[in-house]
Formats: C-alpha cells, sequence, structure tokens
C-alpha cells in the first residue's frame, strides 16, 4: 500500500502492519491510510479478521509533539486526525491489536480500537495525557472505560502510570498474555479462531455488542479535542510537551 504500511490476507486473517519504527508515530496520513486499508479489507471476501501490528520496538507512540504540523496548529493537527480516526470505529471486521514494547498516549487510543488486544509481559499500556498537561483524546474517554471499568481508568488516566501485560490481562485491558517471542503468533492464533467462525454471524453478533459506539466515540471526541483545546493554551501543557521532548520529569505549576 505504501511505506509505512502493508496490508496482507491468508487464510481469512488480514495483517494490517504499520512500518514507522521504532515508535510507530501516527499523524493524519497514517490514520487515514489505515481506515481507507481496513475500509477495503470490509469488502474482501477474503478477510475475515484483521490483526493489526506494527514494526520495531513499540506498538505506538502516539502523535509527534516534534512533527511540523503539530507545532504549528495543534488544534487543526488534532482535529483532521480525530476526524478519520472516528472512522476506524466503523470498521466491520473484527480486530486484533499485536502490541508490543509500549501502546502509549494515543497510540493506547489506536489499540483500544481493536476488539482485542494481545500482550506480552513486557508490553507497556500508559494513558500520559496528564503527564503531557491535556486531556485524553482517541475516544479513550469511552473506550477505557468500557474495558477496565471506570475506577481502573481514572487510575491509568490520573497517575500516567505503565500497566505492564500481566495487569492488563488481569483487569481487562488485555484479552491474551503471550509469551516472549510469540506475540504475532498468539495474535493470529486468536484470529483464526474468529475466522473458523460463520462470518455473516460474526459481524452481526460484534455489531449488537458494540451498538452505538461509534456514535459515542464521535461525541466523545468532540469532548476531548474541545478541553485538549483549552489545556494546549496553558504553561502546563507547554512544560508538560516539552519535557517528554526531552525526555526529563515535569514540572508543573497548575497555570
Amino acid at each position: 500500500m505504501s511505506a509505512d504500511l502493508s496490508v496482507t490476507v491468508e487464510d481469512g486473517v488480514a495483517l494490517l502492519e504499520m512500518r514507522r519504527p521504532p515508535a510507530n508515530h501516527f499523524d493524519e496520513q497514517l490514520i487515514g491510510r489505515l481506515v481507507d486499508a481496513a475500509a477495503a479489507l470490509d469488502d474482501d471476501p477474503a478477510c475475515r479478521v484483521i490483526v493489526l501490528a506494527s514494526q520495531g520496538k513499540h506498538f505506538c507512540a502516539g502523535a509527534d509533539f516534534g512533527d511540523g504540523d503539530f507545532v504549528r496548529d495543534q488544534v487543526g493537527a488534532a482535529g483532521r486526525l480525530y476526524h478519520r480516526a472516528a472512522e476506524l470505529f466503523d470498521v466491520r471486521t473484527p480486530m486484533i491489536a499485536a502490541v508490543q514494547g509500549t501502546a502509549v498516549g494515543g497510540g493506547l487510543g489506536l489499540a483500544c480500537v481493536a476488539d482485542f488486544r494481545v500482550a506480552e509481559p513486557s508490553t507497556r499500556f500508559v494513558a500520559n495525557f496528564a503527564r503531557l498537561g491535556f486531556h485524553q483524546g482517541f475516544g479513550l474517554s469511552v473506550t477505557l472505560p468500557e474495558l477496565v471499568g471506570r475506577q481502573a481508568a481514572a487510575d491509568m488516566l490520573l497517575t500516567a502510570r505503565r500497566v505492564g501485560g500481566e495487569e492488563a490481562v488481569r483487569i481487562g485491558l488485555a484479552d491474551r498474555l503471550a509469551d516472549p517471542g510469540r506475540l504475532r503468533e498468539t495474535a493470529w492464533e486468536l484470529a483464526a479462531q474468529i475466522a473458523a467462525s460463520a462470518p455473516l454471524a460474526v459481524r452481526s453478533i460484534r455489531a449488537t455488542l458494540r451498538g452505538d459506539l461509534s456514535a459515542r466515540i464521535r461525541q466523545a471526541l468532540d469532548h476531548e479535542l474541545a478541553e485538549q483545546k483549552v489545556h494546549w493554551a496553558t504553561r502546563d501543557s507547554a512544560e508538560g510537551i516539552k519535557a517528554s521532548l526531552q525526555r526529563r520529569t515535569p514540572e508543573f505549576l497548575g497555570e
């Protein structure tokens, strides 16, 4: 498809792979390509399940705060990205995220788009928004509490702590814990089990379970962006983002 995204289909399972190692930062363009690829797979009778994976050390580190578009126009860049990201929740094909390394910030949001997440013991899930000085995004206001419950979601969002693979399975953030080095194989095994079921029934059951998720995500994204717009104008947000880029502990003043 492109240099930073590939699609292969085998035995009813599509591998949708991001290729921006090591951190696999996304932008509006990559999210748009993910949306287009997944939409095409929806209409491909050879595809019954999608495995979302990435090359490199980490699954996804979210948006690149050093990117020119983000630096010049945070609200505009985020708004365009969220507009495309909302379409990921319209995908009709079951999706499994194979999460290696770290899924942080918007990368966690991307992992939570999937119906299932497969992790390794070394995997880390991080909702680091408060440490960056702004409100969470990418629909995590909806997806994270639905997966782990309100209290565990509040714990992750307010502390920005790292949740390892074993804890992620325990609290419902991940669905399978792969042995080290067997992440993709474990994700593929789960995908094969789903692909062996009747495809029309699978899509129907999934749609019933998801209900009005897509509409709720769009409403949440509007709210998240409005909150982020306020926070990005604060000194704390400037400090949080700067500290992240400089790999140091931020010093927040509540301003």
